[in-house]
């Protein structure tokens, strides 16, 4: 007899629907074919044993499975499921009619109950596309699958109760989503507040204009001047994230493997800090089967770099085209899968190998030219993508001990907000761009127009701090982000003076 079930597979961040046709005839040999990989191979054990252990058999006759389309790779133990299931209806050990109205997918144990698998989020989204009736996983994974509206989401801890639900034995009620409820609860949840900040107005200042604009950022100072937990708390002033872009995020950690059991959508801006030791795969993405990686994972949100000079020079280059592009495609000889990489970085380093150039209150021991040697670990292509330098000076402690409470999270983001929908409508005819820093040479012509005044006054600054050509540019952009948190239409010289402060690593006099 021969039966379809539906299963899943997931390419980049997206799935595809895996049909499975179970054929029982004469014989006694298990055939599993369409490109399975060995954890798929391997579950004629897990399945002989789990439903043996549940009170049916596994057939001693001959079985044909088939995955198809049978060109593309299936891994993972996540097929179980599916096709248990579907010998169960081959053997006629179980009947069911509804069969072609779900996707099924889920690792089974030896006893039989049901493991987590991956990608239950693009899993859901794709059966709603193609006009499933539902989903049947795991119940850990059907808060996520169920934040799919339009489609039932059901979630089952063992074998047996998905049996009883086909055969209509038992009146299982899908998951309600409370997407709403989930929104409203995390929207505005951080663990971190600029609150909690004393003293360091200026670098707040700078990491607002970088929030504003969406500009790249990097901080330099001494080591214990705050610029780990200045960074931190950077997600807390951006603006909350749409559904779209909550889902789209969410998408992107599913298929990592990485959303917690009882979490169903991510709704805060990510903050991913990897270490300094991550190889080039573990923050572009790759593998023998292709993940996303750190760049992808902050999506919609922050990634962290401390101790930027401590990266390996390959891994930083590696994000030079992301970076630019906002997706990072992986190729492999079988597939090439594509990953979104739109994030804001904030980076952090000593200025020198000792960490105390420039420290008012500590002497750098480091020998001449050593500055300027540690300063070039990071290339400048690279230093060319980030808008913002930021000088970072310890606290003192009357400021440490005296000074009141700073501002709240939730008052910054009100301005931040507020210029991003200036930007918002600025660029409303304009396809792939959303805030200042994305803008091209065309358009910073366009939108970042000087009075005579402030051209002057640029042209002072280049020649008295010997900017650099890249310099130029930049100031210009992040000029225009200083004007709409000013509400201001036009560009001012005072516009231009903060923004030229941002450049510090472009004057030539740096760590000479």
């Amino acid at each position: 007899m021969l039966v379809k079930t539906y299963g899943s597979a997931i390419q980049g961040i997206d799935a595809m629907v895996i049909t499975i046709e179970v054929n029982i005839g004469k014989g006694r040999k298990f055939y599993l074919v369409g490109l399975p990989d060995n954890a798929v191979k391997e579950s004629q054990q897990r399945m002989i044993a789990a439903l043996g252990n549940t009170g049916y058999r596994f057939p001693g006759q001959r079985i044909v499975i088939n995955m198809a389309p049978a060109d593309i790779k299936k891994e993972g133990s996540a097929y179980d499921l599916p096709i248990a299931i579907g010998i169960l209806a081959a053997s006629r050990q179980i009947e069911t009619e509804i069969l072609d109205q779900f996707i099924l997918m889920g690792e089974l144990s030896l006893d039989g109950s049901l493991n987590t698998i991956k990608g239950a989020l693009p899993i859901a989204l794709k059966a709603r596309e193609l006009g499933y009736r539902g989903v049947i996983l795991p119940l850990k994974n059907a808060p996520e699958a169920a934040v799919v509206e339009g489609i039932e989401t059901y979630g089952f801890e063992h074998i047996s109760q998905v049996i009883e639900m086909l055969e209509g034995k038992s009146q299982a009620q899908p998951m309600d989503s409370g997407l709403s409820q989930t929104i409203e609860s995390e929207l505005n949840h951080y663990s971190f507040d600029f609150e909690d900040v004393k003293g360091q107005e200026n670098i707040k200042r700078a990491l607002e204009i970088a929030a504003a604009g969406g500009h790249n950022a990097i901080m330099i100072g001494p080591p214990g001047s705050g610029k780990t937990m200045l960074a931190k708390r950077l997600p807390s002033i951006l603006p909350p994230m749409s559904l779209n872009e909550a889902l789209e995020t969410t998408k992107i950690h599913s298929v990592a493997g990485i959303l917690g059991e009882s979490t169903g959508l991510v709704a805060t801006r990510p903050f991913r800090s990897p270490h300094h030791t991550i190889s080039d795969a573990g923050l572009v993405g790759g593998g023998s089967y292709p993940q996303p990686g750190e760049i992808s994972l902050a999506q919609n949100g922050v990634l962290f770099l401390d101790e930027l000079p401590e990266f390996k020079r390959s891994v930083l280059e590696v994000m030079r085209q992301p970076m630019e592009d906002r997706v990072v495609t992986i190729s492999r000889a079988r597939i090439t899968v594509t990953y979104p990489a739109s994030f804001m970085l904030i980076a952090a380093m000593n200025p020198c190998p000792c960490g105390y150039y420039n420290d008012p209150y500590r002497e750098c021991v480091c020998s001449p030219g050593a500055v300027k040697n540690y300063l070039n670990k990071i290339s400048g292509p690279l230093l060319d993508r980030i808008d913002l330098h930021v000088e970072v000076t310890p606290v003192p402690f009357k400021d440490l001990t005296e000074t009141p409470k700073g501002e709240l999270s939730s008052d910054i983001r009100k301005r931040v907000i507020a210029a991003q929908k200036i930007q918002e409508k600025r660029f409303e005819n304009h396809a792939n761009i959303f805030t200042n820093a994305q803008m091209s040479s065309k358009d910073i012509d366009t939108y970042c127009q000087l009075q005579p005044e402030g051209v002057a006054l640029l042209k002072t600054a280049m020649e008295r701090l010997s900017l650099s050509a890249r310099a130029f540019i930049r100031i210009k952009k992040v000029a225009r982000t200083i004007a709409d948190l000013d509400n201001s239409a036009d560009i001012k010289s005072e516009h231009l003076a903060e923004a030229i402060q941002y450049r510090s690593l472009d004057r030539e006099s740096w760590g000479q």
